[in-house]
């Protein structure tokens, strides 16, 4: 069973970055056709501030925890952020800043943003897609940018036909990806832990040596040299 993970950070209810989100994940629905998927979403709003408070303190609440593990257990993920002052919103990016490092490791990622006009349609490029492959995503070459007309817009590149071709890239990209790997959360950091202390270990024997002390024995006592009862 696929699960693919709908992240929404519009500010309002309803709000056109939700109905994007939605369209994306009926889109990938319809393509993917496969009988068990499911879309869990995460609407960001609701968890503004323990975004906040997960920033401030390292902690986050259970409720935002419960958000991390269905980003960190999906097979894939839709993101879908409204455009700031030509950027991603601070909502948006704060839940990516908290979130554990591991948990979009290989992911295939399909993003969005919403705007007012047209010209901000270049902050999938310049800011998502950055961000997300510096989290070590796999991000799909097609993403979708709709402004406020687009969504009552027809015609040979309207947003249904726009978000249709995403919605194809995307499924290749996640079936060409196969089965991901879920990290383990702090596995890198004990990773490196492990090797910090083998390094002191190393280092104690060293000092050992050069000193000639004898180096304790498997029970802690010290081994008496050779030729001593």
């Amino acid at each position: 069973m696929t699960t693919i993970a709908v992240i929404s950070s519009g500010l309002r209810e309803p709000s056109s970055t939700r109905l994007l989100a939605d369209r994306l994940a009926m889109a990938v629905r319809a393509e993917l056709s496969e009988p068990g998927l499911e879309l869990p979403v995460i609407e960001l709003r609701h968890h503004g501030r323990a975004i906040m408070d997960a920033m401030l303190t390292g902690y986050p609440s259970a409720e935002l925890r419960e958000a991390f593990d269905t980003v960190a257990g999906a097979d894939g993920l839709i993101a879908v952020t409204p455009a700031f002052n030509a950027s991603f919103s601070g909502l948006f990016k704060s839940f990516f800043d908290v979130l554990p490092l591991p948990s979009l490791q290989d992911m295939p990622v399909l993003i969005g943003a919403t705007g007012g006009t047209e010209r901000h349609s270049l902050v999938l490029e310049h800011a998502l897609r950055p961000m997300f492959s510096y989290l070590h995503a796999v991000v799909s070459p097609m993403a979708v940018y709709a402004a406020t007309d687009d969504f009552a817009g027809t015609g040979t590149d309207s947003l249904d036909q726009r978000i249709n071709r995403a919605a194809a890239a995307y499924v290749r990209l996640l079936t060409a990806c196969g089965q991901r790997a879920r990290p383990q959360e702090g596995a890198a950091e004990l990773n490196e832990m492990e090797r910090l202390l083998g390094g002191l270990t190393r280092a104690g024997v060293g000092r050992h040596r050069s000193h000639g002390r004898p180096s304790p024995g498997p029970s802690g006592s010290r081994r008496l040299p050779s030729g001593i009862a």
